[in-house]
């Protein structure tokens, strides 16, 4: 049974972990600790949502945890500074960066379930179903958030409204 639950649930739980840290390392490790856990408790399953909604609940406390632990501020010091490689074309890795931070600032202008509908459907490739059922709604409720979510965001970066102007 564990075996089974982890195969057919561990890459969406993953892709979920993903959507919130957005590191692949530390998702994959947070995704094993979700399992741990998962298993730990399974007495506690009450079946009154899909095994991957509650999954992606335990996921969630996981991931507030680990930011708990490492309370956002992690410095890096001069010896993991030297042992990062050298990118092949500094100049668009800046860029590229420079891009998503300002991507990643916009979004925490928006409201927290917004931002989360956000992350869910374009990193964790989540489909609206499935998370309107991750965040206890519906998958219109979901839709219309999406929407709102990227115009907002469009607004917020400077972008052309799909509204025209009368004058």
């Amino acid at each position: 049974m564990a075996q089974d639950l982890y195969e057919q649930h561990a890459r969406q739980v993953y892709r979920y972990l993903y959507s919130l840290t957005h590191d692949a390392d530390l998702a994959e490790e947070l995704t094993q600790e979700t399992f741990y856990q998962a298993l730990k408790s399974m007495h506690t399953f009450r079946g009154d949502c899909t095994p991957q909604v509650w999954l992606c609940a335990i996921a969630k406390r996981q991931w507030y945890r680990e930011l708990s632990r490492r309370k956002r501020t992690a410095a890096l010091d001069e010896a993991q500074l030297a042992t990062l490689a050298a990118p092949d074309d500094p100049a668009a890795e800046i860029q590229q960066k420079d891009e998503r931070l300002h991507l990643y600032r916009t979004m925490q202008q928006l409201p927290p379930e917004t931002r989360e509908v956000l992350y869910l459907r374009l990193t964790g490739g989540f489909s609206f179903r499935e998370i309107g059922d991750i965040l206890h709604h519906t998958e219109t409720w979901a839709r219309v958030r999406f929407y709102r979510g990227k115009e907002q965001l469009v607004t917020l970066m400077g972008g052309a409204s799909n509204e025209t102007e009368s004058t």
